[in-house]
């Protein structure tokens, strides 16, 4: 049997990222073979096994055949007979399709070397279009390498407009749409996946809340950008400079769904789109499967995002009121979070990147004064219960309400 690296631990050490995951292809094998050598079978639709000391995994040399709709209607052939060059046809960029031996030698039979040096994503044969699949992952290693000023071929684009266009990405599972979001949300440049969805038109099919957003006019005197799909790409590239929390990017990405059901009457105001996005949040989030907490903090971030850009206007019980709705006081880690995304939304405006945003710092100060409240002295004077809870309650404010009034003073 030849055993290969290959995959991404080819393509990153050449673009000289760290390699995470080591893959390899074994030609000339099966899996009796390799149970006889104490690997462990894993796969379940093709073999795949883990190396019995590392823990690597070593797929055996298989073609593919498109036999179904959707990514799992494939034909699969794993015989001992099949070579390198067939297995790596089948993989989806000619990047991802260079293989190094146990030497150091690399095969390249679909010039992945040179896209790499011409920073080109592109597919490497029309079997591309079997997978759905596969234009999800393109638009990922988009946002992965954008910043190394990779782009998509147009002919890679011409086809998966054409997948999204056939009806093929409805048959993505809800799980696997995830993981590929998660994963490009954990990028440098979240936003690119979401530019170039939008491109081959499979936005639409698959974030339909997200994809109306262009076209949507704001107050220019607010965003200069005006466009509100412009501004929601503009938050989630600056959540991404901000933190590498992928619930802070995701909520970024969607507090605005709201301003996509605004009547065209009312535009370019948009009052009401707060509330308004919050069932149109938790519809992608079940339809996608997010995890609740990612749920959790968009619809807060949807919810209360305006009154944390206005805290220098509030009244007290407003920012308690704040405070309490996102459960800073049960989790404190929430209110970072929460702030990030108002924070990245605030300098998500054309000529605004790189503003202070103050307001951040006084919802803290505000927090950080009522958040320990010592309850021994109510009790003491006879609180309890639910009564006790309104107590406290009404000492929070009065503190939030010297925070406030001291920052006024000082203005």
């Amino acid at each position: 049997m030849d055993i290969y690296l290959v995959g991404g631990a080819v393509r990153d050490k050449l673009l000289g990222l760290t390699v995470v995951d080591h893959d390899y292809v074994v030609v000339g094998s099966s899996p009796a073979q390799m149970k006889q050598q104490g690997f462990k079978e894993v796969g379940k639709d093709f073999p795949v096994f883990l190396h019995p000391e590392t823990g690597d995994e070593y797929a055996l040399a298989r073609t593919e055949r498109k036999s179904g709709r959707g990514y799992k209607g494939f034909d699969v052939d794993f015989s001992s007979d099949i070579t390198l060059e067939q297995d790596l046809e089948r993989r989806d960029l000619t990047i991802n399709a260079i293989a190094q031996d146990e030497t150091g030698t690399l095969f390249d039979p679909y010039q992945g070397q040179e896209d790499l040096n011409n920073k080109v994503l592109r597919h490497i044969s029309p079997a591309f279009a079997e997978d759905p699949l596969r234009v999800l992952r393109v638009a990922r290693f988009a946002a992965r390498f954008h910043h190394l000023g990779f782009s998509v071929a147009p002919e890679t684009l011409s086809l998966m407009t054409e997948l999204s266009n056939q009806g093929e990405l409805e048959y993505l599972t809800a799980e696997r749409v995830w993981v590929e979001t998660h994963k490009a949300l954990s990028t440098k440049s979240p936003q690119v996946y979401f530019e170039v969805l939008r491109e081959c038109g499979a936005l639409k099919v698959l974030f339909p809340e997200i994809d109306q957003l262009w076209g949507i006019p704001n107050p220019e005197k607010w965003h200069p950008e005006i466009d509100t799909g412009v501004h929601t790409m503009m938050v989630l590239e600056q959540a991404a400079r901000k933190t590498e929390d992928v619930c802070v990017r995701f909520a970024a990405a969607v507090h605005d769904l709201g301003k996509g059901v605004t009547p065209k009457d009312q535009w370019p105001q948009h009052r009401g789109h707060e509330e308004a996005g919050v069932p149109l949040i938790k519809n992608l989030c079940r339809r996608i499967k997010a995890p609740k907490d990612y749920e959790n903090l968009a619809v807060h971030v949807s919810r209360f995002h305006l009154h944390s850009h206005k805290m220098f206007e509030l009244r007290a019980k407003t920012v308690h009121k704040v405070l309490k709705s996102i459960g800073a006081y049960k989790k404190e880690a929430i209110l970072e979070q929460f702030s990030l995304a108002c924070e990245a939304d605030f300098n998500g405006r054309l000529g605004l990147e790189d503003k202070p945003y103050p307001q951040k710092a006084l919802l803290h100060q505000c927090y950080t004064a009522s958040n320990k409240i010592d309850a021994q002295p109510l009790i003491e004077r006879g609180y309890e219960g639910a009564k006790l809870g309104d107590a406290i309650e009404r000492e929070r404010i009065r503190r939030i309400k010297s925070v406030l009034e001291k920052e006024k003073a000082a203005q």
